[in-house]
């Protein structure tokens, strides 16, 4: 008697193959090159810094700011480029390991 196949599940098989990519993205096997990151358009230097609870002198001096550039962007004065915008994102999101690798 032979074997019925399976049907495939299409939805199965999208969420298996992002669990798959998710794991060698985390692993550091995956083709970075097939990845798009956001960095959103307009963020909110000021609040940024506030969630770290430092002052804008303490900020810039712990991650590498000009003291004027960033009351410049606190202040909506300048935008941050894309680079600064993922660099602030990253400080946002942890701290402490921003603080380790510039400690390093």
């Amino acid at each position: 008697m032979k074997k019925k196949a399976k049907k495939r599940n299409p939805v199965y098989e999208g969420i298996k193959r992002g669990l798959e990519e998710a794991v060698a993205y985390a692993k550091g096997t995956a083709d970075l090159s097939q990845y798009k990151v956001h960095i959103p358009g307009d963020i909110d230097v000021k609040a940024i810094r506030k969630g770290t609870r430092l002052t804008q002198e303490a900020f810039a001096m712990r991650y590498g700011f000009n003291l004027g550039r960033l009351r410049d962007l606190e202040q909506k004065r300048t935008r941050p480029d894309s680079v600064v915008r993922a660099y602030l994102l990253v400080i946002q999101k942890n701290p402490k390991a921003v603080r380790d690798a510039l400690a390093a």
